[in-house]
This record gives structure tokens, sequence and C-alpha cells, in this order.
């Protein structure tokens, strides 16, 4: 069981977790604050989690230091690109911990940049950025969860490489299962290998979007598709073959 005690006019705990003793200060003069906070430590510990005062050590800077070493040991080619995101976001969140990586401060990154002009394909990229470091830390126990990270619309829904004309003609000549997957390769641009390896983590259904992470894309950089409604139809028509319970088939072209 923990307790709570007084330090001058400040509450502190104490609980155990993890077969260690935990001290944190509650910054409060009240000690009904100290004593939910006490509540929701003893909580986290009782569901595995790790005490919320050793989130709130880790800062953006240290996600940020193994971001980039992560690119560096795996040798992406797009380490430049990745520094640079890193460089624009350590203006809003230098020396923020974890628990103030908030949703409300990325949407007031977001404005801001968007305030320089800058375009909204290069913000989805610090925010890829941003949610991969989340992530990392998430991997190594250094971040409890990820806060929701909103990304921008990018008009990148474009013209394949031959006239639509063409493209009309094709698809009506093919069979029928292979339809949805030569109008995404049209209206995208996407390599044939990149359509194959999505699988359905990579879809966001109810705000019709597929996104790769960097790193999956051939040139590294992530990629955001927002689908307009022929192509949301195409993958709800995947979504209904995917199968259901051990036969559920990951990959978003299995039945193509």
């Amino acid at each position: 069981m923990g307790t709570i005690y007084k330090r001058g006019q400040t509450y502190w705990i104490k609980y155990y977790g993890h077969g260690k003793p935990y001290f944190e200060s509650s910054r409060s003069k009240l000690k009904m604050v100290a004593r939910e906070l006490l509540k929701q430590r003893e909580g986290d510990i009782s569901q595995g989690k790790m005490p919320g005062v050793y989130f709130e050590k880790v800062t953006f800077d240290e996600l940020a230091e193994d971001f980039l070493r992560d690119y560096k040991i795996n040798k992406k080619k797009s380490i430049t690109r990745a520094e640079i995101s890193v460089n624009q976001l350590k203006k809003d969140f230098e020396g923020y911990r974890v628990p103030q990586i908030k949703t409300a401060k990325i949407e007031a990154y977001i404005e801001r940049r968007l305030n320089e002009g800058i375009k909204n394909s290069t913000i989805n990229r610090e925010l890829a950025a941003l949610k991969r470091m989340l992530s990392l830390g998430v991997k190594q126990t250094k971040v409890d969860r990820v806060p929701y990270i909103p990304m921008l619309k990018e008009n990148n829904i474009r013209k394949g490489f031959f006239e639509h004309g063409d493209f009309l003609a094709l698809r009506v000549a093919i069979p029928e299962h292979l339809k949805g997957f030569i109008t995404f390769a049209y209206k995208t641009g996407w390599r044939s290998s990149e359509i194959a390896g999505l699988t359905w983590n990579h879809v966001d259904r109810d705000n019709g979007i597929v996104r790769l992470e960097p790193g999956e894309a051939k040139n590294d950089e992530g990629r955001t598709v927002y689908l307009d409604d022929e192509l949301k139809g195409v993958f709800q028509t995947q979504w209904d073959r995917r199968g259901s319970g051990k036969k559920v088939l990951p990959y978003v072209a299995n039945n193509i």
C-alpha cells in the first residue's frame, strides 16, 4: 500500500512497483490531489504498467536521439530528411516531457507550420517523424501511449502513366478480381509491390486514409493517400472479403 506525506507545504506519495519504491511529488498543497495521484499510480502498477513518474522523466530530446540512431543503425536513405524534421520539431517540443506531448500541442505545431506557408506534405513528414519517435519509445518502454496525431490532407491522388481513356479500357478488359488493384495503382501511382504489401494496419477506414510509414516505401519516406469515394468502395469490398477468426487475411490485396 502506498502512503501520503508532506514535505513543507507540498504533499508527496510513496508507492511500490516492480520491486522498488517510488517517491513522487503531487505538486499540490491539497491532500486530495495526492490521494488521486496515488490511486492512479497504483492502478497503473496493478495493470502491469510502468509507473507514470518514469515516463515523466523521458523528454522529447531523448526520443529524438533514439529516432535518429535508429535511422543510422538501419542505414535508412532518408536520414537527412529525418534530421530536418527533428530540427523543426525541436522548435516546439525541445525539453518537453513525454506526458506533455499531447494532441493539443501537436495541433498548435501544425498551425504554426501552416502559418509559415509550409506545404501539407512537408508537415505530414514531420508529424510522421514525431509519431515514429513515440512509437519507438513505446517499444523501448519509454512511452506509455502515443497521442492522436492528426495528419493533413495531401493532394496526392493523381493520374497514372497513361491516358484516362486507356485506363478505363484496360479496366473493362481485365478480370474482375484485378479491377480494385489497378484502380488504386492508377490513382496513386504506387508500385505494385507497395500495394501488394499493404496490410489493414496501414488503413484507417473511418477516415479514408492509407498510410505507409517512413522506411516502408521505396524512398524510405512516409506516404499518405486520402481515398476518394471510388477507392473507399474498393477497400470496403476487400474488407468484406478478409475472412474472420483465425482465417482473417492480413493483406488488403489477399483477395485480389
